[in-house]
């Protein structure tokens, strides 16, 4: 029996404009590696290999053995995950958001994406994506069915948008954003967001802010969050994945705009409930603990910087997130030489093609081994001629 494709009577035109994934061709070359015994250094995929705190896995315990959690979840049993979220909106940002109207759980952001994309916009209306990018974000934004507009994110800018390069022309719907940025690891400087959401207001577009990295910073950065202003006209992701290390437990929160989350709201009432109870208050307990991990991501960080430094590639010291990203000098295929690095010397990485045309010349490192197998994974790269 074989799967469905593009050519499938089945596949729905929706279906069909949803990119391949380049990480399936990186997942076949790691297979190939490990079939010629080749040991894999994984730098491919940005999933945390630190633990959760240990409050969130004794919640998550206590849950399973608690009856009352086995319930389908209402929007009624999440209120101590979205006062949860609030008081930590509170420590962090000094914000105070309604529970009831401005905070939405989520079974992670990516979900929240893809469904809050559904809820504020028609097909053919027009989603502002920056390029490189999350390659989810294509793929949501086809399930959608919206006509994009590529704002380019240079080194010569900084990998900042400009909005002003913009057409008035283009009638768009929606601007997506993402600080500290996936893969480009880069942070936005004081006062962006306030000129980011009156630009927007000017025009009528609605704001959406991914922030998995809000927690993952180094060296006293403080990254922004994008409702400092208010949340009229801006909706912020936030996940639990990156910083409270729950990737696999699938949960965070939109907060922002009352009428995009009323509406988002609607769309996921059609589709899905709500995380599962015990997920949920898994979720509460890690809201209510700091942050961790961040000086093994900044150890991780200090060891491969300066080991791509030696084999004269050009890579700027991140503030923030958990990627280092990568220009090896001359390399125009980023896909050919992932794939020939990880079947030649097993070292797995994201090539920059991956997150659309601005990528291409660059690789994505996640910082997800220890500082002597980042070593290690330079030290097999210079062997791997770039052509």
């Amino acid at each position: 029996m074989t799967g469905f494709t593009k050519t499938s009577v089945w596949t729905s035109r929706r279906a069909a404009n949803v990119p391949e994934s380049v990480f399936a061709l990186m997942d076949a070359a790691k297979m190939r590696a490990r079939s010629s015994g080749r040991s894999i250094i994984d730098l491919s995929i940005g999933s945390s290999d630190l633990a959760p705190p240990q409050a969130a896995l004794a919640a998550l315990r206590d849950a399973t053995f608690d009856p009352q959690t086995y319930q389908y979840p209402l929007f009624s049993h999440t209120a101590p995950l979205r006062w949860a979220a609030a008081a930590y909106l509170e420590r962090r940002y000094g914000l105070r958001l309604d529970p009831d109207t401005e905070i939405l759980p989520l079974i992670g952001a990516q979900e929240g994406l893809a469904h809050l994309l559904l809820a504020v916009t028609d097909p053919g209306d027009t989603l502002l994506l920056p390029d490189p990018c999350y390659p989810p974000y294509y793929g949501a934004a086809a399930v959608a069915g919206l006509r994009t507009w590529p704002l380019p994110l240079t080194a010569e800018r900084q990998f900042l948008p400009d909005l002003n390069a913009v057409p008035d022309t283009v009638r768009a719907r929606t601007l997506l954003l993402n600080y500290p940025n996936n893969p480009t690891s880069a942070t936005v400087p004081d006062g962006f967001f306030e000129r980011v959401r009156a630009w927007c207001a000017g025009r009528g577009i609605l704001l959406i802010h991914d922030h998995p990295y809000a927690e993952l910073t180094f060296g006293g950065y403080r990254a922004p969050s994008a409702l400092e202003g208010g949340t009229a006209g801006v909706v912020e992701l936030h996940s639990l994945s990156k910083t409270h290390h729950m990737g696999g437990f699938r949960v965070g929160f939109a907060a922002g705009d009352p009428e995009a989350l009323a509406a988002l709201a609607r769309v996921k009432g059609a589709v899905d409930f709500h995380p599962y109870l015990g997920i949920q208050a898994a979720a509460v307990a890690a809201l209510n603990t700091p942050a961790s991990g961040l000086e093994v991501f900044q150890a991780r960080r200090d060891a491969l910087v300066p080991a791509l430094h030696a084999l004269g590639w050009a890579a700027e010291w991140p503030q923030a997130s958990m990627y280092v990203w990568a220009r090896p000098p001359g390399l125009t295929g980023s896909v050919s030489y992932a794939v020939r690095a990880a079947e030649d010397t097993g070292v797995a990485l994201a090539p920059g093609r991956a997150f659309g045309e601005r990528g291409e010349g660059y690789l994505r490192f996640a910082l997800v081994q220890p500082p002597e197998m980042l070593r290690e994974a330079a030290a097999r790269l210079a062997g791997v001629p770039v052509v």
